[in-house]
């Protein structure tokens, strides 16, 4: 049974995988980035159909979305807190996506129960606002 890191890394690694990355989360386990919401984004999914809904969505948009330069700061085997980067094309605008992300993952019998996580909005705004010719 894997604990909060290796589920964790094992997210970040699949996130290519929509369907791979989602059945890492138990039947009402939920994935949250609440800045997303001022962005007037849904910022909840819940449930392993729902997040790979999500992740597919965000694949469309970035295609070569991946995670790097993980950095884990906590380590327990229910809870794990990691620091981590993506820089991706935004091909809609031609801009690149330069996101840091903080995630605060917990774990129950070998399932995510909630991946929590934050970013910077006004580098997602930057990246994904449409061209205006001004």
């Amino acid at each position: 049974m894997k604990n909060a890191v290796q589920l964790f890394q094992t997210y970040l690694d699949t996130i290519q995988s929509p369907r791979v990355a989602a059945q890492l989360f138990a039947e009402e386990g939920a994935l949250e980035i609440p800045y997303l919401k001022s962005l007037g984004i849904n910022h909840r999914a819940q449930g392993p159909e729902q997040i790979e809904a999500f992740i597919a969505s965000l694949l469309t948009k970035v295609p070569d979305f991946k995670f790097r330069s993980v950095r884990f700061l906590i380590d327990t085997p229910e809870q794990a807190f990691a620091e981590y980067d993506v820089e991706a094309l935004v091909p809609a605008t031609g801009r690149i996506y330069r996101q840091s992300y903080a995630g605060r993952l917990v774990a129950r019998d070998g399932k995510i129960q909630l991946l929590r996580e934050s970013m910077d909005t006004v580098a997602a705004a930057n990246a994904f606002s449409p061209v205006t010719n001004a």
